[in-house]
């Protein structure tokens, strides 16, 4: 069976950083061999909150066969009828397919045609790199449905710092953010619990700082 998580880090304020500054971040985790590509860019109105794995934008230009300027929207459920925020509730985005690619020097290219600062942005990898022993320890055992995304978001979004989406909402703390890296992963028995992914921690700290926070949702 296992669990899904999706695991994100982020500064200690909802800050965005510059355009410049964002493309440098994932270019650098996958030339760190955190990440692998191909890279999917996308713009729009997206949701932090949404399982990157599941009918998701995120998701969707990861797995999906969408050409570059396809539309793309979550997917929606008969029973998604709930009121409450994501990840309780359904998220409802919209967003285009950017650009997509193998080579790393592309993706700050099509960023800087991207409507960064104005609307939602988010670089979505194809799976995390398990060639790094690194990430193979964290993990366990290697998945390449592990995504992960850079997100640039318009506005602040909050995030759970833990949450059960299959529960109820409580009053567990909220982090708004910005800027942010999402990642998600399926365990059985728990990745290396509390801590981020420290190859990828090692990495956002450079742009996030010394106190960036991270958190998990799991259902």
């Amino acid at each position: 069976m296992g669990i899904w998580t999706d695991a994100f880090i982020a500064p200690p304020e909802p800050v965005l950083l510059q355009p410049e500054a964002f493309g440098r971040l994932a270019v650098e985790l996958a030339r760190e061999r955190v990440v692998r590509t191909p890279w999917a860019l996308v713009a729009g109105r997206l949701c932090v909150n949404a399982s990157l794995n599941w009918g998701s934008v995120s998701g969707q230009a990861r797995w999906g066969k969408a050409s570059v300027g396809a539309v793309l929207w979550t997917e929606q459920f008969p029973w998604d009828t709930d009121d409450e925020p994501p990840p309780w509730g359904p998220s409802h985005e919209e967003g285009r397919l950017l650009a997509t690619g193998d080579k790393l020097l592309d993706l700050p290219v099509a960023l800087r045609a991207a409507p960064y600062g104005d609307e939602d942005v988010a670089v979505v990898f194809a799976h995390m790199d398990f060639g790094n022993r690194a990430v193979t320890d964290y993990f366990r055992f290697e998945d390449r449905r592990t995504t992960l995304a850079c997100f640039a978001l318009a506005r602040p979004q909050n995030r759970p710092c833990s949450a059960n989406s299959l529960g109820d909402m409580d009053d567990g703390p909220m982090h708004p953010v910005r800027t942010c890296v999402v990642h998600t992963f399926k365990h059985a028995w728990g990745a290396s619990e509390g801590e981020p992914l420290p190859p990828l921690a090692s990495v956002t700290v450079r742009y996030f700082g010394p106190d960036q926070v991270s958190g998990r949702t799991y259902d």
